[in-house]
């Protein structure tokens, strides 16, 4: 059956490692538009984070951010629909978080562009201080101080449900503590990890149990009136793997990690610097 939903992770899949879209790439999502395939993008990234890449290309299907937590039009900003975290689990994953150590940041504001949250960071994580600097670096320097937002005490802040809460750093460090939420927390959460090992780098989400990338292109998709069979799916990390194998047609990149590549069922394509992306739409939609 013909492809009718492309589904896009950003970091490590259509976004090389200058956090561009190559013309390779745009070229080939328009030739699969002008197919009349709807475009969708579905990232870990916060909605403010993602929603240049969206207005960019112009995508008439929502966008599906923060792993599945939030769907929302990036040029309207109507909200679509929001799963947050509830406000028990939110506090039970900040004193785990708290407990073992590790920089909290909180994701805010799922009805405007949304703001990260954190009231205190480790001098020695440099991972989160990047990624904070990354953050607003972003969007600028007025924008980018609504974009990051310091506070004194994450525990006053916390009375009310955030989108999500995360945590970065180390990659042998990140394991544990997502060991650990998964130990203490259960099914009251949902732990999704984003592994660059390469800088030695991971991001561990926490999300509402419902919540997933998944989930996200199976509401989109249901929208529009397409099945399963119907869609292709591309990404390169774990936090992928639920739309992988939710789609039809699941893409794995070359720069994913060698578990998620030897999947069954899951079909390889170049890396984000190789236009892995283009090729796999050239391959089983053009």
């Amino acid at each position: 059956m013909a492809i009718s939903l492309l589904a896009l992770d950003l970091d490590g899949t259509l976004l090389d490692s200058h956090g561009q879209i190559s013309e390779r790439n745009l070229n080939a999502i328009e030739k699969a538009r002008a197919k009349g395939v709807r475009v969708a993008l579905v990232t870990g990234r916060r909605f403010r984070d993602s929603r240049p890449v969206a207005l960019k290309l112009g995508l008439d299907i929502p966008l599906i951010s923060h792993n599945g937590a939030l769907t929302k039009h990036a040029q309207t900003l109507e909200t679509v629909a929001v799963l947050p975290l509830p406000l028990a689990a939110a506090r039970e994953t900040l004193r785990v978080g708290r407990d073992a150590g590790a920089d909290v940041l909180v994701s805010d504001d799922h009805e405007g562009l949304g703001v990260l949250i954190y009231d205190h960071l480790s001098g020695d994580n440099i991972a989160v201080h990047r990624y904070i600097a990354w953050a607003k670096r972003l969007h600028g320097d007025e924008e980018g101080r609504n974009a990051v937002r310091q506070v004194d005490s994450l525990e006053n802040y916390l009375d009310h449900e955030p989108i999500h809460l995360a945590f970065s750093g180390r990659c042998e460090a990140m394991d544990q503590l997502a060991e650990l939420l998964n130990s203490e927390l259960g099914s009251n959460v949902k732990v999704l990890s984003t592994k660059y090992l390469e800088q030695d780098f991971t991001l561990v989400d926490v999300v509402n149990p419902a919540a997933s990338k998944g989930a996200g292109v199976a509401a989109a998709a249901a929208e529009i009136g397409v099945g399963a069979e119907e869609i292709m799916a591309v990404g390169d990390n774990y936090n992928d793997l639920e739309m992988l194998l939710f789609a039809g047609t699941g893409v794995v990149m070359a720069n994913a990690p060698l578990s998620l590549r030897e999947i069954p069922g899951l079909h390889p394509t170049a890396s984000n610097s190789e236009d892995g992306v283009a090729l796999a739409i050239e391959k089983f939609i053009l």
